[in-house]
């Protein structure tokens, strides 16, 4: 596996990130998201859009119509387009009363979802009579904040994470917009906010992320117990969960790379690899950080540091044995298709954007010879 590029464009927390074509637009923790012409040798600012009251929260960039959907702890959203070189918020009517936490644009780039802590997800669409983004929520039986969405392949159906210890999946559909999908283990009859279903580790702990798998056909959700979760549906609504738990902390975020592999990243600093080889023996394969610390998963964080004072050791304050050097906030595909992603990039509360290679077939030798 090659050495990841490392940009480090700002001195503050990246508490999100979006690549398109030689952009990138981050948020620096601030009100003001700033989109950058990035490179080792020419990274420079471009832009900041300014608008929002409050810190941003999420970001997301629509490579197919080159728009650009914040979302804010100010209760608002806005769809930036580039007129003239010019970044120009569109208006969004998101119609809630607490932070929005989470945005994402469906595949199709029709809508967009932002999730919130009012207990509800807006998806939002555009219409044309009033040139605004209207919205319709997504409620029951959301019991807490939404921390995390994820848009199906077919743009219909949408997953969320939140603090009430649940993952979900439902309909989006909107009349008049989306075309009627294709039946699935998912269900065949989705009106909008059908519940196609609720899942939990049965250990408890906040799901911080979900993810579809490239073709819609399993879900992975990881939860602040340190779990990660896999879920396939059925169409008898006897869906199939499997919880795999870990010695590692808990992930921020995740993404699959192929329907055999998701990497997760979060607390602890480092990418996190999981594969199947039949898609139901799922496992840990290892950290994708070849510069940390290898430690099998029968090694506790407490033995460690047991171990460490029996011999005296200490650890350097400072710096860790990781490319982050504090936690990872954010994962997302560089490049690749979601069959197949080759590239992803990492952002962290170190003011770090970093991408890293994936080659399946490399990683699989590289792991192996590692004791993890």
């Amino acid at each position: 596996m090659s050495s990841p590029e490392i940009y480090e464009l700002v001195n503050a927390p990246i508490t999100a990130h979006s690549f398109h074509e030689d952009q990138l637009v981050v948020c620096p923790n601030t009100n003001d998201a700033q989109i950058y012409q990035y490179g080792h040798s020419n990274s420079k600012l471009l832009h900041t859009l300014k608008g929002h009251d409050k810190v941003i929260t999420s970001i997301d960039f629509a490579p197919k119509t080159n728009r650009i959907v914040t979302c804010s702890q100010d209760r608002n959203a806005y769809v930036w387009t580039n007129e003239g070189g010019i970044w120009k918020p569109g208006l969004v009517l998101l119609r809630i009363n607490r932070a929005a936490t989470y945005v994402r644009w469906s595949p199709n780039e029709e809508k967009f979802a932002v999730a919130s802590g009012a207990r509800c997800i807006a998806v939002c669409y555009f219409e044309e009579d009033n040139d605004w983004w209207a919205s319709k929520h997504l409620k029951k039986p959301i019991r807490s904040t939404v921390l995390s969405i994820d848009w199906h392949p077919n743009s219909i159906l949408l997953a969320s994470g939140s603090a009430d210890m649940k993952a979900r999946v439902f309909s989006s559909f909107i009349k008049g917009l989306d075309k009627k999908p294709a039946p699935s283990g998912w269900g065949d009859k989705l009106p909008f906010n059908t519940l196609c279903g609720e899942f939990s580790s049965g250990r408890g702990g906040w799901v911080h992320a979900v993810g579809f798998s490239p073709s819609g056909d399993a879900l992975a959700f990881a939860g602040h117990d340190s779990s990660m979760n896999l879920v396939y549906p059925q169409a008898d609504g006897n869906h199939t969960v499997i919880t795999i738990t870990s010695n590692t902390l808990p992930f921020r975020s995740l993404i699959w790379t192929n329907e055999q592999q998701l990497v997760a990243a979060g607390f602890d600093c480092a990418p996190i690899l999981y594969e199947t080889k039949d898609g139901r023996d799922w496992h840990y394969a290892g950290s994708l950080d070849t510069g940390r610390k290898r430690v099998t998963q029968a090694t506790s964080v407490l033995s460690r540091f047991k171990t460490m004072d029996s011999r005296g050791e200490t650890e350097n304050d400072t710096t860790i044995n990781t490319v982050h050097q504090n936690t990872i906030n954010e994962i997302r595909v560089y490049a690749g298709d979601r069959n197949q992603v080759t590239k992803f990039s990492t952002c962290g509360v170190d003011g770090k954007v970093v991408i890293w290679d994936f080659e399946p077939s490399q990683l699989v030798a590289d792991l192996s010879s590692l004791k993890i």
